[in-house]
């Protein structure tokens, strides 16, 4: 990693240690209880319950837009590329829990290699997002997801594969999308940030997956 990269880097570690002992919201240490970073389900009606989402993909496939378009309900035609990792945080309401969303979106660019790889671990879902006018951002998925397992993400961890940028005219098409998602187990949606195509819908569907699913006995 350049210099550059490495003081990038060493200040966003030292940011999210902050947070973490602040009121901000961002998941820390998680709970020993073995729940993949998820609030115990017995606590429903007690307690707001937090999770932990990552973007995953290339840079310049739109993993902030989508955020950004999720949160913000708009979006940005002219975005400047992830330094490190942002972090967000939306409060949201599903199937009568109240739910505080965690967003760490991470930067697909190669130099940051070293800082993504902080933050697989516990988290609760992730969204792997790839641009339908690019193929080399499709063919990566791949790697995308080794280098999440390898570094701490759960093996049966809730992965929504975003075919994005389906406004534009497509070079990956929908057939190919939906062949590598069904042969990794995971499902995949066509999204567009920019008309808000399937965006809420990907988002809600991924937190009802990591919600419903079952916690590991510890």
């Amino acid at each position: 990693m350049s210099s550059r990269g490495r003081a990038a880097a060493d200040a966003v570690i030292a940011s999210r240690r902050r947070s973490s002992r602040g009121s901000g919201g961002v998941v820390g240490k998680q709970s020993s209880s073995g729940s993949h970073g998820v609030g115990d389900p017995s606590d429903a009606g007690k307690k707001q319950l937090r999770i932990k989402i990552l973007t995953m993909g290339d840079a310049g496939t739109g993993k902030s837009c989508l955020v950004k378009r999720y949160c913000e309900e708009r979006f940005v035609s002219k975005y400047i590329s992830t330094i490190g990792i942002d972090y967000g945080v939306k409060p949201t309401t599903l199937k009568g829990r109240d739910v505080r969303v965690n967003f760490w979106d991470m930067s697909g660019n190669e130099a940051f290699f070293e800082v993504r790889n902080e933050f697989y671990k516990d988290c609760s879902g992730a969204i792997l997002v790839y641009d339908v006018t690019n193929k080399k951002s499709f063919d990566a998925l791949p790697n995308w997801l080794e280098e999440a397992r390898k570094y701490g993400a759960a093996q049966d961890m809730p992965i929504i594969v975003c075919a994005n940028k389906v406004d534009k005219r497509r070079v990956v098409q929908e057939n190919d999308g939906m062949q590598f998602a069904v042969a990794n187990g995971l499902s995949h949606w066509d999204t567009s940030a920019q008309s808000g195509a399937n965006v809420t819908d990907v988002f809600e569907t991924l937190f009802t997956n990591i919600i419903e699913r079952p916690p590991i006995n510890g």
